[in-house]
């Protein structure tokens, strides 16, 4: 990085379907933003504001149900791990992350699985819902589908950039991409409990958005140690580079350390995520870059504590039975009848 990173750049969507100057502009600005910090704010998203308003508001009505109307979709009920979590039930770094959560994929029918099957094919099923509130699912649904259609817009726009065909991404997910939401609940702390919202990782799969509210708290490592707050900024996704985006590129592009601090004693913090992930049994190549970007490349730099690996489904679901401990527990004991 040729100079000193203090803020997380913004860059405007719409200029991707600008004139010829504008859209240049967009690449080249996505390429830097991509490769030097892994971060960037992304405004002119073209997601509906009132529907990314219903969404947080829902949310919002969620998490403010009684423990029993939450726990009726435990995570532990779903060896697709799909549900609630209570906060410190996920583990990052060896240690419990402070946070509730209600974690959701695309809404698909159960897969048969036989003893030849591929372990991640249990992955895919039905969600959970809560009978307490039925607007959720309509709603969740809804923006799960926006996102989809404008993440996999940007991927496009990503392969330009990279100097690529415009749809050199296209056949990792055909008709069934892997599309993961998260919503999420950092409730207040005081100092002397700890201040782990989530603990520092990378992101697996290829790009990653995340609908802030106002509270402050999301903190990008741009360096060794020298962390960079990405303050909540009104009409925006923050959108980070994911591991296999990394990889595909050979470490052209960049899958940046972050972490969540947690809101001080009285506030909280909700986030929601939409993790874009290939189909799970697709296996991720490595591009060929041309040679002017080719020669820029890092080489692979996967977080040694959150190893990655091409095969897609298998990464997805170490990643799963890592952080989510009582969950593979039950799904142990599900394969193992």
């Amino acid at each position: 990085m040729s100079q000193t990173v203090t803020s997380i750049p913004l860059i405007d969507f719409s200029q991707f379907s600008g004139s010829p100057d504008q859209r240049e502009a967009f690449l080249s600005q996505l390429r830097y933003a991509a490769r030097e910090i892994g971060f960037f704010y992304l405004k002119n998203h073209g997601v509906d504001a009132q529907l990314l308003h219903a969404v947080q508001r829902v949310s919002r009505e969620f998490f403010a149900l009684p423990d029993e109307d939450k726990l009726s979709v435990a995570m532990i009920h779903s060896s697709h791990f799909r549900g609630y979590n209570r906060a410190a039930s996920k583990i990052t770094r060896g240690q419990p992350d402070w946070r509730e959560q209600f974690d959701l994929g695309a809404e698909r029918p159960k897969l048969p699985v036989s003893e030849k099957s591929p372990a991640w094919a249990r992955l895919q099923g039905p969600n959970q819902w809560p009978a307490a509130l039925p607007e959720l699912r309509p709603l969740l649904l809804h923006w799960q589908q926006e996102m989809t259609a404008m993440s996999l817009r940007l991927l496009r726009a990503f392969a330009l950039a990279l100097r690529l065909p415009e749809d050199a991404f296209d056949p990792l997910y055909g008709e069934k991409p892997n599309e993961h939401i998260k919503l999420i609940r950092y409730p207040g702390r005081s100092e002397s409990s700890g201040n782990q919202g989530v603990g520092a990782h990378k992101d697996s799969g290829f790009l990653s958005f995340l609908l802030q509210d106002e509270q402050r708290g999301l903190q990008v490592e741009v360096e060794e140690n020298q962390w960079v707050e990405a303050l909540p900024v009104a009409d925006t996704l923050v959108v980070n580079i994911g591991e296999l985006l990394e990889l595909a590129t050979n470490g052209y592009l960049r899958a940046t350390v972050h972490r969540v601090i947690s809101p001080p004693a009285g506030a909280e913090r909700l986030s929601l995520a939409f993790f874009l992930g290939a189909q799970l049994d697709a296996v991720v190549p490595l591009f060929p870059l041309p040679e002017e970007l080719a020669k820029e490349a890092r080489g692979e730099a996967s977080d040694p504590l959150n190893p990655l690996f091409r095969d897609v489904g298998f990464n997805y679901l170490k990643g799963r039975l890592r952080s989510h401990p009582d969950v593979a527990q039950r799904y142990y004991a599900d394969i193992t009848g």
